[in-house]
């Protein structure tokens, strides 16, 4: 583990250098390791990706999701969570009858719905990071976050199928609606409780552990209920998301944002490069005799992947429209450029690789589950495929898509500025003649408050207004000049560390605040 987390760390810095997304860089890494002679084979436990990685990495994609937003797309990402699973497990179950003779459809569908739901931990950690349009990568998390949901429910009842030779249309379609709903509720009870939780305790760590603690609390409860814990973590985020504004303080809130930053970094960090490690353990998993069939089977089960999902997108985004005017009128059809996109990034990842992996040996007979070894190998070829052709051409993509600059959440953030500035003044005005306010201090906050009002209501007016950068500039050279003084004091045995600390950490969140929080401060005050 500390060698992985090595690996990690130095991936990721020399993907930043490359300028490629570090998820595929570390997946690259990891085949490079895995294919090495005399490389340690670590292997990738099922229960240890869907028990410790997926909980915390699905709650904070959540909970970092615009409940609004998600709500305004919830048509295109059930048609792609829901509808687009299914379609892509038929497409790839009929693919597999085709060229793996033997299967039989129940494995068939297992395989399908092994393949077919695209990774949220690959959507949140290479989509946010190329600068998409909102709307493009709310649809695209929305999607990662359900449809999990969709595949495993398939998953189940087509291994069951398998294991016991009985499967039920209906009870699947039961089953799926049960353990969806359980989901669900058992989520927003868990953020719930992780709300009351938060309101009855005042200290800072014992809070940042409750929002650790909950995902799991989720995970495990919605297992023990035989309900989706995927939708449990999900719907457990996004409650929690209304909670923790009015229950916990702003230095908890900026401790929490730092710790989960970090935590949810290396998850993902250590995922990627498991899944890139894998290669060294399927050497052994290889069939004896003639690979060609294997070999084919995975080239033309990847290429359905990527071939339905291009046809099924431009689809569902024009049918509805097509049959209903006031859709039509409501939300025309978008442009193209986020189409081609969404068609392109189906990237799979760490869930497939751990459901493929998950296989039962046997049936319930005694007879080996067929073509396992096959399913796993085209799960892992799979994943490489749509992780590596699209992470690799996505920059380029989006160079060349000319897509509209997506000005709506600076314009929003604005709007939110200048707002909290007016009810700031207006309270400031109400306080001003208490006695306990000097004349003097209420001043001068109003200053600065018409300061930050004047900035906001002028960059609303006009968000690519070039001065913004130079204001941006302006206060890093400022800030910088500060903390230097303070740091030369310390230095020259003048101050404690203890009061290099505390101005410190005022003047990294005036940073923070202003935007600036990014730059360093170099040996000159250069910006880097």
């Amino acid at each position: 583990m500390i060698l992985l987390l090595v690996v990690v760390l130095a991936a990721a810095t020399a993907a930043r250098r490359v300028g490629l997304p570090y998820p595929i860089f570390l997946v690259l890494v990891g085949l490079a390791l895995g294919l090495a002679p005399h490389a340690p084979p670590v292997e990738l436990e099922p229960d240890l990706v869907f028990l410790v990685f997926l909980p915390p990495i699905l709650w904070a994609a959540a909970y970092f999701t615009s409940f609004r937003d998600f709500r305004a797309n919830l048509r295109p990402i059930g048609l792609l969570a829901i509808g687009l699973v299914l379609a892509t497990t038929a497409a790839v179950a009929a693919v597999a009858i085709a060229l793996l003779p033997g299967i039989g459809w129940p494995a068939a569908i297992a395989l399908g719905a092994i393949v077919s739901p695209p990774d949220a931990v690959a959507a949140t950690a290479i989509a946010g990071r190329l600068g998409l349009p909102r709307r493009v990568v709310t649809v695209l998390e929305g999607e990662s976050l359900v449809n999990d949901a969709t595949a495993l429910v398939l998953y189940r009842s087509a291994v069951a199928a398998v294991v016991t030779g009985a499967f039920s249309p209906v009870g699947a379609l039961r089953d799926f609606a049960l353990a969806a709903l359980l989901g669900i509720a058992l989520g927003l009870a868990v953020g719930r409780l992780a709300g009351l939780a938060l309101g009855v305790t005042r200290d800072a760590m014992v809070e940042i552990a409750i929002t650790l603690l909950a995902p799991y609390v989720a995970w495990v409860g919605a297992e023990r209920l035989h309900a989706s814990g995927i939708l449990a973590c999900v719907a457990g985020g996004l409650a929690l998301r209304r909670y923790i504004p009015t229950l916990v303080s702003p230095e908890t809130r900026l401790q929490a944002r730092a710790v989960w930053d970090l935590v949810v970094f290396m998850l993902n960090g250590v995922v990627f490069v498991l899944i890139g490690l894998q290669i060294a353990i399927l050497r052994r998993t290889l069939p004896a005799g003639d690979l060609r069939p294997v070999l084919l089977a995975a080239v033309a089960i990847t290429a359905t992947l990527m071939a339905v999902r291009i046809v099924w997108v431009p689809l569902a985004a024009w049918l509805p429209r097509r049959l209903s005017a006031t859709l039509r009128y409501r939300d025309p059809m978008p442009p193209r450029g986020a189409l081609v996109l969404i068609s392109w990034i189906g990237m799979r990842g760490i869930v497939s690789l751990a459901a493929a992996l998950a296989l039962p040996y046997t049936t319930a007979t005694g007879a080996p589950f067929p073509h396992r070894d096959e399913i796993v190998l085209v799960t892992f070829a799979a994943v490489l495929a749509t992780l590596l052709l699209p992470g690799l051409t996505l920059p380029w993509l989006v160079r060349h898509l000319s897509l509209p600059s997506d000005t709506q959440r600076a314009r929003e953030e604005s709007q939110a500025r200048a707002q909290a500035a007016v009810v700031a003044l207006r309270r400031l005005g109400e306080l001003a003649r208490e006695p306990w306010v000097s004349g003097e201090q209420a001043e001068r906050m109003r200053l600065v408050y018409e300061e930050r009002l004047r900035r906001a209501t002028d960059f609303a007016a006009s968000p690519d207004a070039p001065g913004d950068a130079g204001v941006r500039r302006l206060y890093h050279e400022v800030l910088s000049a500060e903390r230097r003084a303070v740091v030369e004091l310390r230095d020259a045995g003048v101050v404690a560390d203890e009061v290099l600390h505390q101005i410190e950490k005022e003047i990294d969140v005036e940073s923070v605040r202003s935007g600036v929080g990014e730059w360093r401060m170099g040996p000159r005050d250069e910006v880097e």
